[in-house]
């Protein structure tokens, strides 16, 4: 006879609850790409490159997500970019 042997492991998880939020920055017809540079650049405190990378991702997909969070951090965010005229939510 053969002995079989069950191990059991113990397997720590962490987990950051609540961080997987992200602001999405939708296109519109009305803003120019400056104004979204800029303003990703002031608000989301945005390098230019990254800020011109995403203007150019919400141009032409749609949508690009421009900031990462709790839901708490980005709220601010997220109404600093409404104020601005950018068309912006948090999912």
């Amino acid at each position: 006879m053969s002995t079989i042997e069950k191990v059991q492991e113990e397997v720590l998880v962490d987990e950051q609850v609540g961080i997987n939020n992200e602001i999405i920055l939708f296109n519109d017809d009305v803003n120019t790409f400056d104004h979204v540079i800029e303003t990703l650049i002031k608000v989301c405190k945005h390098e230019p490159l990254q800020a011109e990378q995403c203007a150019i991702l919400v141009h032409y997909k749609g949508k690009c997500s421009v900031k990462n969070g709790s839901i708490e951090e980005l709220t601010p965010y997220c109404s600093a970019l409404l104020d601005a005229g950018l068309s912006a939510e948090i999912q």
